[in-house]
């Protein structure tokens, strides 16, 4: 939790970037990581030279101080980017947005400002990276004024809930977790958070929301620890700047290489990632050992398959958090062609496609076998009875177990949109399925996130509807509790009804409505009151009369 002093020093540096020219937030927060990055470089990279170190120019003033650290950031474009160093990477065609010096010194001051408050708190038993990550959070608070920009994110407490149902873990090596549009990275941080505290000795509840919080980590081992915070998380936006501004909010939170890559997951341009990384991976001795042998048919070993033979990125991830944009549309010619499920796309003919469908569809091809997903999606998608909105749903049900569908309350995402939307919870079973692996569907509905419903969102005092959601997902079991009572506000629904409702999911569907009956008085009986009140008024105002 930050004290009150760090949040005012954030406060002030939005301040005063605000009033020396840089009044976007996503323009301001973008610089502000850069300069983060360049005071956490010797941290980050330990052996790199003295004369590119913070605190060998932090103290100048300036033109002095602009000269250096404009020399910096052309070092870590330049050169940092060729050590395959992510962040660096990303801000090859970046540019320094702080370009008056008296600026640039007080935002670096106030930099300072706020770490050495930070170590100050760390003293009083608080994990340096929570605190670290706590800032940033704080810092992108103020890019929720960038609605208006199509940029906005997702509650902090909603993606903490979806972590806690979609419970990911790194049993396994070869691990991935997802965010197919991921912005400041908010979901693959709170996947972080989730297992940490999973493994973590010391657990808490958060004081807002009662979910469980802890972020010590130390019961993973130095190899797992290793995994989580290099090879775990993965991400795509198209935004190239919402790019560096999650890269950077996962580093503050402590997950060293953060794996997320500027292209559109829609487009074809996610194909051709894993085609290129292939061919610069591949050789002919280990041609053989590779997963994607199976998919490859070659007369010659030695001649390169074809791409357009080979799925190219298909069942990757083994955990896949998202929040698409809603209601937005794009030209058919700019999807990837292995999206061709949902809509019949013709050959030589633009179309216009939602974007809300063919990323259920992206997820459901990203996802590996027995891998699961949590994903927000506006309710129209639930039961528009447009062909391909029906396509999508079937396709749910029969490549995946359509576990739950958790009805979010209106206004979850004020003040930005008012769409109801609701999050799908399921595991990928197979790939272009004729039969259905849902058998049955949990419905559960939330009457409350525990803020206000209106544009403030403000949290609403002794309200903790998240662990109660939580806690009734966890332990629905159909054969101990069949859960069939549909005035309840959870319930399963089996495949066979949900077939024959058009593989309609919306909730309100299902719900069984009870009205209580409200009685009213006897018309004559009112009337006789009415009269009894007009009397004892005219009686009242003829003894004032008298009065005066």
């Amino acid at each position: 939790m930050l004290s009150q002093e760090i949040k005012n020093k954030v406060q002030l540096l939005w301040d005063r970037l605000w009033a020396g020219g840089l009044s976007n937030p996503i323009t301001a927060i973008d610089n502000i990581s850069y300069l983060i990055f360049m005071k956490r470089l010797e941290k980050f990279h330990p052996k790199v030279k003295d004369e590119y170190k913070w605190s060998s120019y932090n103290n100048l003033e300036g033109s002095e101080l602009k000269s250096k650290v404009d020399n910096v950031f052309r070092f870590i474009q330049n050169d940092l980017s060729k050590e395959e160093e992510p962040f660096a990477i990303e801000m090859k065609n970046a540019r320094f947005g702080i370009n008056t010096p008296s600026l640039l010194e007080e935002a670096v001051r106030i930099i300072d400002e706020i770490f050495y408050l930070v170590e100050e708190e760390e003293k009083q038993h608080q994990h340096f990276q929570d605190l670290l990550g706590d800032v940033y959070e704080y810092l992108l608070r103020a890019t929720n004024e960038a609605g208006k920009n199509g940029q906005f994110r997702t509650p902090r407490h909603i993606i903490q809930m979806m972590c806690e149902l979609v419970a990911p873990n790194i049993n396994n090596e070869d691990t991935k977790i997802c965010d197919v549009t991921s912005g400041s990275s908010g979901f693959l941080v709170g996947a972080y958070q989730y297992i940490l505290k999973e493994n973590s000795k010391e657990i808490i509840l958060d004081d807002e929301n009662q979910l469980e919080k802890g972020l010590d980590g130390k019961k993973l081992t130095a190899k797992k620890k290793k995994q989580l915070t290099e090879n775990t998380f993965y991400g795509f936006d198209i935004d190239a700047t919402m790019v560096r501004i999650g890269m950077m909010n996962m580093m503050m939170h402590g997950i060293e290489k953060p794996h997320i890559i500027n292209l559109n997951t829609l487009s074809a341009e996610y194909e051709d990632f894993f085609r290129k990384k292939f061919e610069n991976e591949i050789t002919v001795e280990n041609l053989t050992s590779r997963k994607i042998k199976t998919e490859i048919k070659t007369t010659n070993s030695k001649e390169m398959p074809k791409a357009e033979k080979i799925f190219w990125g298909r069942e990757e991830y083994t955990y896949i958090l998202a929040n698409p944009p809603f209601a937005a549309k794009v030209n058919s010619k700019s999807i990837s062609k292995n999206l061709n499920r949902i809509y019949e796309i013709k050959e030589g003919k633009t179309q216009s496609l939602q974007t809300e469908l063919l990323f259920l569809e992206r997820i459901v091809y990203m996802l590996k076998k027995n891998g699961r997903a949590a994903v927000i999606i506006p309710e129209g998608v639930l039961f528009n009875s447009g062909k391909a909105y029906k396509t999508a749903r079937e396709i749910l049900l029969k490549d995946c177990d359509l576990e739950a569908i958790v009805s979010l309350p209106s206004g979850v995402f004020n003040p930005y949109t008012g769409v109801k939307t609701s999050i799908l919870l399921f595991t990928k079973k197979q790939f272009g399925s004729n039969n259905y692996h849902t058998k049955k569907v949990w419905f559960y509905g939330m009457e409350s996130d525990g803020y206000t419903l209106d544009n403030s969102r403000k949290k609403i005092k002794n309200d903790f509807p998240l662990p109660e959601t939580v806690k009734q997902y966890k332990t629905r079991n159909e054969k101990t509790n069949p859960q069939k009572d549909r005035k309840q506000k959870h319930f399963y629904v089996p495949v066979s009804e949900i077939e024959q409702n058009g593989f309609e999911l919306n909730y309100n569907l299902y719900k069984e409505f009870v009205f209580d009956e409200t009685k009213y008085e006897e018309p004559t009986k009112l009337l006789k009151q009415v009269l009894k009140i007009e009397e004892e008024l005219f009686n009242s105002l003829k003894q004032l009369e008298k009065e005066l």
